[in-house]
């Protein structure tokens, strides 16, 4: 009997174990799966040497803030009825503008209009946009002011256009344009262009008009950069084609008389001859505030405040300093012209400058080099004139200027 009984507590406790282990298979979840480690992306080894340099996405730097005060000379003061009208003007072109500028007589006074009282002889308004993309631009102009473009231009549209404006010197220009009851003229052309002209001088025909009064109405911080280098460019040309001691006048018309050379409307009846004069004679006092504080800053030259006589240091030394500094197309041709007159620039880089800088020839060669580079742009420009204002307007534009050529040279030999 004891054996019977031990045999039934060895079969219960078998029972229970086997019933103990099925419930606990059953219920328990099996343990969690080890967490993968981050895989550490090494690079792969190269096997150039030397390894090359990681590549780094290409990011513009933006163009930092300019102080408040930087290029204040650039801001020229208007009366506040043309310079809200200027304002109104440029405010109602959709497309977006970067940097706008209105210049001429219609702006400042020049004299030879005195007598011209009658709305019909009044100047039309020259304004300048600068604009990121062309086409865009003149997508956007075309559908709120299609009037402004000729017939040929609509038909083929804005892409049209923009080749057309990328041709030599790089504007296109819309004239006899009636808005805010006066007539304005204005030219597209891209910041990037107007930039590379102001520091390079390649074709000036942009530089040369910005070497003169303008009024500037809407301001971008890279142009202001640029146009200030422009002046003291021309300031610096300037120093190099006058003597010893000159009036601050004599001084303002060589600056202004630099974009007119070599300028095909000088020559043929399309252009006051005495334009320059007029243009100076009344605008002194804004030429003065273009250029007065610029000068103090070049080596060799006295300006006193209150003073109308300039006298600088004509060495060769000094002039080589102003020489070294000259826009980068102007220098290529006046290297052009010193080879084969004397030692190269390789052999002695420091006799070369001396030597241009005191050659008595230099104000003429760097006149007739100027005469180059402007004639080429100015006359593609009023070619492409025809273009871009249609024959009607082309003709109307210029027995405008004929008439005032006409004008001015029958004011110039009464006077």
């Amino acid at each position: 009997m004891l054996s019977t009984t031990r045999s039934s507590a060895r079969r219960v406790l078998s029972l229970h174990r086997s019933l103990t282990t099925d419930s606990t298979t059953a219920h328990t979840t099996p343990p969690p799966l080890p967490l993968a480690k981050p895989e550490t992306s090494k690079p792969r080894q190269s096997r150039l040497y030397p390894r090359p340099r990681p590549a780094v996405p290409h990011q513009r730097q933006a163009l930092p803030i300019l102080p408040p005060t930087f290029g204040r000379n650039q801001v020229l003061p208007v009366p506040d009825s043309t310079r809200a009208l200027l304002e109104d003007i440029v405010g109602s072109f959709e497309a977006p503008i970067r940097y706008a500028f209105a210049y001429g007589s219609g702006v400042f006074e020049q004299a030879g209009y005195d007598k011209l009282k009658g709305k019909e002889d009044m100047p039309m308004l020259d304004f300048i946009f600068a604009v990121t993309h062309s086409d865009h631009w003149h997508s956007i102009n075309m559908q709120q002011h299609p009037g402004h473009y000729p017939m040929h231009a609509r038909v083929l549209g804005s892409s049209f256009v923009s080749k057309m404006q990328e041709m030599s010197p790089g504007l296109w220009f819309n004239t006899f344009v009636p808005m805010k009851g006066v007539n304005i003229k204005y030219g597209v052309t891209t910041v990037d262009t107007l930039c590379a002209d102001l520091l390079n001088w390649r074709t000036l025909y942009l530089a040369g008009r910005m070497h003169k009064p303008l009024r500037i109405i809407k301001d971008d911080a890279r142009v202001r950069l640029t146009q200030q280098v422009n002046l003291t460019s021309a300031l610096r040309t300037a120093l190099l084609m006058l003597p010893e001691s000159f009036t601050q006048r004599e001084l303002f018309s060589a600056i202004a008389g630099i974009s007119y050379s070599g300028d095909p409307r000088m020559v043929l009846p399309a252009e006051n001859r005495g334009k320059v004069e007029n243009m100076v004679s009344r605008q002194e006092d804004q030429f003065r505030e273009l250029y007065w504080r610029l000068a103090q800053g070049l080596p060799g030259v006295r300006w006193t405040p209150g003073s109308k006589n300039v006298e600088q240091d004509t060495s060769p030394h000094a002039r080589a300093a102003h020489l070294k500094k000259l826009p980068e197309e102007l220098l290529r041709h006046v290297h052009e012209r010193a080879e084969g007159r004397g030692p190269p620039r390789e052999a002695d880089e420091s006799a070369y400058w001396l030597r241009i800088a005191g050659d008595k020839e230099l104000p003429g060669i760097l006149d007739s080099e100027i005469t180059k580079i402007v004639r080429y742009p100015a006359t593609a420009q009023s070619l492409k004139g025809i273009v871009s204002a249609g024959m009607v307007k082309s003709v109307r534009y210029s027995a405008a200027k004929v008439s005032k050529w006409w004008k001015g040279t029958s004011l110039s030999s009464s006077s």
